[in-house]
């Protein structure tokens, strides 16, 4: 067996556990200056975990605000015909929401809605209404939040009751308060509605949806009255299942179009594909922040390279000592390197331990509904040994590089 071979395996074996330890108590020998140099790695790596997390939270909201328009929802309407004047059979009726039912299976609820406009009097004006004449499985299919009376159910739609719901900014506006409206006669093309109860949707559309700040609802057989037709502008429709959606919104859409003449076209929709994009917008998001919240990452690790330079400069008598009494470069070059490593090491550990315990204290004393990613940790984690590693090559190299003679020598 050969010298080297020998003092390799010491290095690779029992050797490495030494320099571990002669690593940690150069640590704790300069504990200040190299807790220093960690608390660059701290920030860094505490900023990572909470950029991660502040990314998860705000794809999670916007997540949650999309379904909670209606996440299983299918919208469909007519959409014109190919080169040809559309005709009164294009159109939506009550008879494709059956047939859509019963043909297309996961169908749990479905409702046309008829839109009108109409005037009422509020403060001594008139001021412009939306209508919409719809059935009680609206209710589940926009997710629309009660807020005081009831919605109304079959019975209101079989018997063509007058009866209405008002939004809620509506309510306030013409009653005071949404508690206040239930009972009131509105009347809606002359004819008086009782309000039965004040919804609002289930998230904020800000007025994109068919449902705006000064709107009605009303049972759809009672809005058939109003249009003298039952020609439908849309008809909505929800799946159990949202992995159904694309394949019900497929299958309705084959349904509508097998019903009408060929040259017709109808719009089927779905939020699923809003879904998939703010999902990538979310993640291209995190990415971008990932990549500043490196830049400080790299900078600790200039840090780190920066105090190692400067230790291995005040400790070049103790290395020629230890490579006058039989330590290899490689001996050296492994402790400079695991000193970094562990600075790196340290300050990854604490960052870690404050980037998780900030939205961990949200979530736990403020109620706040905080992701937390464990692999953002764990990635966490590596990326700081890797610093570590990387930043701390240039010092080792350098002070396993430096002769003996000199370094005995050196003052």
């Amino acid at each position: 067996m050969t010298p080297s071979s020998t003092t390799d395996r010491r290095t690779t074996g029992l050797g490495l556990v030494e320099i571990g330890k002669l690593a940690y108590l150069t640590f704790a020998a300069y504990k200040v200056r190299f807790g220093l140099t960690a608390l660059g790695m701290t920030i860094g790596t505490a900023s990572l975990i909470l950029v991660v997390t502040i990314a998860l939270t705000g794809k999670d909201y916007v997540l949650r605000q999309i379904e909670a328009v209606g996440a299983n929802m299918i919208e469909a309407y007519y959409a014109g015909g190919s080169n040809q004047a559309a005709a009164r059979s294009d159109f939506l009726t009550l008879e494709d929401i059956g047939a859509v039912q019963r043909e297309v299976p996961g169908i749990m609820y479905s409702s046309p809605m008829f839109k009108l406009k109409t005037a009422i009097g509020l403060g001594g004006k008139q001021r412009d209404i939306a209508v919409l004449g719809v059935s009680p499985d609206y209710r589940q299919i926009r997710n629309l939040q009660l807020l005081s009376g009831r919605f109304f159910g079959p019975p209101d739609r079989q018997e063509h009751d007058k009866t209405a719901l008002v939004v809620e900014k509506l309510a306030i506006g013409m009653y005071g308060s949404p508690d206040a409206a239930i009972g009131q006669t509105i009347k809606l093309f002359a004819l008086p509605f009782v309000v039965v109860g004040t919804f609002r949707e289930g998230v904020e559309t800000f007025g994109q949806s068919e449902i705006t700040d000064d709107t009605v609802l009303i049972p759809d057989t009672v809005a058939r009255y109003f249009t003298g037709s039952d020609l439908i502008e849309t008809a909505y429709f929800s799946v159990a299942d949202s992995s159904s959606v694309p394949g019900a919104t497929e299958q309705i859409r084959q349904v509508l179009q097998s019903r009408h003449r060929p040259g017709s076209v109808y719009s089927v929709v779905n939020l699923t594909e809003l879904l998939g994009v703010a999902a990538k917008a979310a993640n291209a998001l995190t990415a971008v922040l990932l990549l500043v919240s490196t830049v400080t990452l790299i900078v600790s690790g200039v840090g780190i390279m920066n105090i190692m330079l400067s230790t291995v400069n005040a400790r070049v008598r103790e290395i020629g000592v230890r490579k006058a009494v039989g330590a290899t470069r490689r001996e050296i070059r492994y402790q400079f390197l695991c000193e970094a490593a562990m600075i790196a090491l340290a300050g990854g550990v604490v960052g870690i331990g404050v980037g998780l315990l900030i939205p961990l204290s949200l979530r736990w004393f403020a109620g706040f509904r905080i992701p937390i990613s464990g692999l953002s940790a764990i990635i966490a984690i590596f990326v700081s040994s890797l610093v570590g590693i990387v930043f701390g090559t240039a010092p080792a190299a350098r002070a396993a590089n430096l002769d003996p003679v000199e370094c005995l020598h050196y003052e």
